[in-house]
């Protein structure tokens, strides 16, 4: 079996073949962030595991399309824009905003379509009449529209293929309009919400009158519009299988009678200190309030990518101090092989097949991560062993160095390339270089404690000091 991966919807490890196997372009939908809020780390899990996917399926030479929808308006977003008196788009934007310099400092590819959920209320429109016109929605006295789970099934359509619904123990409600519903509950849910007061100026015009589509319909008709009626993958958290994604199905597959997914991809929750992640606990984290404590976003990434994506993980601040242990270990391999390969002079060839052949296997085998590591960290301790024994010629590490960047261009957590350092840092180095040679060694001392204060660290080598950014 070649690339495989446990598939949500058949609810067993299969092996991935696109639905354009032929020009290997993938379609790839990942659930975005509800901009109300800063993004958590639990919702960095997520994204961060969306990332992996994608930077590896393009290592196994996929073409992928990578949508992430940006959630601009449902309940909690309408709720705090009313609290907070501003305008729709000015509270989402700082959100939005927020997110994407997070992406970013995590190290995370921007997805190559982001569409917002406001800018496609035509389709999403479009896609309720669909559905109204199969008989399976149905607008109720209050003006909104909602979709029917016993007529959607009396045309033989299963709802319940992500989890198994036991429909005679499951309570079941007439219709529920809120967006996020009780999960043991099995209710008619809201397409479309007819305007109430509470809703001020957010609303838009349709058919059944004025009011705003519901959370789940929204990204139906966005990752269709965009990558088409049936696409290869679909990725979230596990706490949106059922009723989130669904519901996505049975809109989907509803209004198009076509298969809606080919691959549902769910990552695991995540912990904090072992506990579930709450304010009231005090282990409740964005990723800047870990920025403020110190830590790197690359750091945070290197943590979040150690585990499986289908296991529970346990995110402690003590992980992150192993993550910088981990990732100064890969670093100084990395340096040395750099300093070794700054004098080869001819283009470098062999490197390192085993390390990729190992890398590739592991990551094959439903993304299992911590096989890829053994093989990168092996890869460490061979290429360390084999700097000290001078046994490496310039050509050999910049060979090792092209394998690296192949591996990493799926990890994403190299160092970036050594900081230019600032005239006022120059001339602090300058000034503890000659207070050496004058042997004022107390002199030598502050002047390195300022400049760690300030955010740099010097290192003594025989070429000379080197200047360190951290």
């Amino acid at each position: 079996m070649g690339l495989s991966f446990f598939n949500t919807l058949s609810h067993s490890v299969q092996e991935f073949v696109p639905l354009d196997a032929n020009s290997k372009k993938v379609g790839m939908y990942c659930c975005g962030p509800t901009v109300y809020d800063f993004a958590h780390i639990g919702n960095w899990r997520t994204f961060v595991f969306g990332d992996l996917v994608r930077r590896y399926l393009t290592f196994r030479g996929y073409d992928v399309k990578h949508v992430m929808n940006i959630t601009d308006v449902e309940d909690k977003i309408i709720r705090r824009v009313r609290e907070t008196k501003t305008t729709l788009r000015e509270f989402t934007s700082q959100y939005e905003t927020a997110f994407f310099d997070d992406m970013k400092s995590l190290g995370c590819h921007l997805p190559n379509v982001t569409p917002r959920a406001t800018e496609y209320i035509p389709d999403i429109v479009s896609l309720i009449e669909k559905l109204i016109a199969r008989g399976i929605a149905y607008q109720a006295a209050d003006g909104s529209v909602y979709f029917s789970i016993e007529k959607y099934r009396g045309c033989g359509c299963n709802y319940g293929q992500l989890v198994k619904l036991n429909f005679e123990e499951m309570r079941t409600g007439e219709r529920v309009a809120s967006d996020e519903y009780e999960k043991e509950s099995l209710a008619d849910f809201a397409l479309w919400k007819a305007r109430v007061p509470d809703d001020g100026n957010v609303f838009w015009p349709s058919p059944w009158g004025e009011g705003r589509p519901g959370w789940h319909i929204e990204c139906s008709a966005m990752s269709m519009k965009v990558l088409g009626n049936s696409f290869d993958l679909h990725l979230g958290g596990e706490d949106l299988k059922f009723p989130h994604h669904e519901d996505e199905i049975a809109q989907s597959e509803g209004a198009t009678g076509k298969p809606f997914v080919k691959y549902w991809l769910h990552g695991a929750f995540l912990l904090v200190e072992g506990k579930k992640m709450s304010k009231s606990l005090g282990n409740f984290f964005t990723l800047r309030d870990l920025l403020a404590k110190g830590f790197t976003g690359r750091e945070v990434r290197y943590l979040l990518l150690s585990a499986h994506y289908r296991g529970t993980f346990n995110f402690t601040l003590d992980g992150l101090t192993g993550a910088r242990a981990s990732l100064t270990r890969i670093d100084e391999c990395i340096s040395k092989l750099r300093e070794l390969a700054a004098t080869a002079g001819t283009p470098p060839s062999g490197g390192s097949p085993q390390l990729v052949a190992d890398f590739t296997a592991a990551l094959d085998t439903d993304l299992n991560i911590s096989a890829a590591w053994a093989a990168i960290f092996d890869w460490v301790s061979d290429t360390n062993k084999r700097i000290a024994g001078k046994i490496l010629t310039p050509t050999d590490a910049a060979a090792l160095l092209v394998t690296w960047d192949q591996i990493n261009s799926v990890l994403g957590i190299s160092a970036v390339a050594e900081a230019e350092a600032p005239a006022e840092i120059l001339a602090l180095l300058e000034a503890r270089q000659a207070a050496r040679k004058a042997k004022d060694f107390k002199r030598s001392d502050e002047i390195r404690d300022e400049l760690k204060t300030k955010g740099w660290v010097v290192e003594d080598s025989p070429k000379g000091p080197k200047l360190k950014k951290i």
